[in-house]
């Protein structure tokens, strides 16, 4: 489900990543589109924002706070968030043509 910034969902995602450790997404992961995570804090936004993602999606009933939900609106990233486990996430988008970046 969308929480947040659908405007900002007008491009053609191509390429998705998952990352718990936000240090690894920050060091290895290049030119993605969306970032699925299970975490919940304000460096989720601010590694999505550093990657250039459009799209920070939370699993597992993740519920990001006002305050994650507002950095992500000034940076002009959407956020969604899903029940679903990380593993049905991936294959429900990996279904859908998305596929895996670098990293």
């Amino acid at each position: 489900r969308l929480l947040r910034n659908e405007e900002y969902l007008t491009g053609e995602v191509q390429t998705s990543c998952v990352r718990h450790n936000v240090s690894a997404a920050r060091a290895y992961v290049k030119d993605q589109a969306v970032l699925q995570t299970g975490l919940n804090n304000p460096q989720v936004e601010r590694t999505a924002d550093m990657m250039d993602m459009i799209c920070i999606v939370f699993v597992r009933g993740k519920a990001p706070d006002e305050m994650l939900l507002a950095l992500a609106e000034e940076r002009g990233i959407a956020v969604m968030a899903t029940d679903k486990t990380m593993f049905t996430a991936c294959g429900l988008l990996y279904s859908e043509g998305l596929r895996g970046g670098v990293g």
